[in-house]
């Protein structure tokens, strides 16, 4: 695993702040701050940081795909809308599928999380 000068629970949260600020710019009021969202968001997202310490050449594409293998596990498919109730999910696709705005998030997680190397 790579040296980094945070803890990933520290870079987890700045991950998840900058995240939530695009997503604010997309129009998506939906994220709560870092203290406020739920434990199993704090988990995905520093379960993410540690897949991309751990495997530095991972591109953003892997911060996709393992947020799509986590979702799936928890029983997420794809739908035209976010449903938490249905569990569905407009990014439960590939990678390749997600338009640009969305592929962003990927880029920005990953660039994110090599700043604190």
């Amino acid at each position: 695993m790579q040296e980094s000068k945070l803890e990933p629970e520290q870079i987890a949260r700045v991950c998840h702040e900058v995240n939530r600020g695009y997503c604010q710019a997309l129009g998506d009021d939906s994220q709560e701050p870092w203290d406020a969202a739920p434990q199993w968001q704090r988990e995905r997202a520093e379960s993410g940081v540690q897949m991309h310490l751990a495997n530095p050449d991972a591109g953003p594409e892997a911060t996709h795909e393992h947020w799509l293998a986590e979702k799936r596990s928890a029983g997420w498919t794809f739908g035209l809308k976010k449903d938490e109730h249905a569990k569905t999910h407009p990014c439960c696709c590939a990678f390749e599928g997600l338009p640009v705005a969305q592929q962003a998030k990927g880029y920005i997680f990953r660039a994110v999380v090599h700043a604190f190397k």
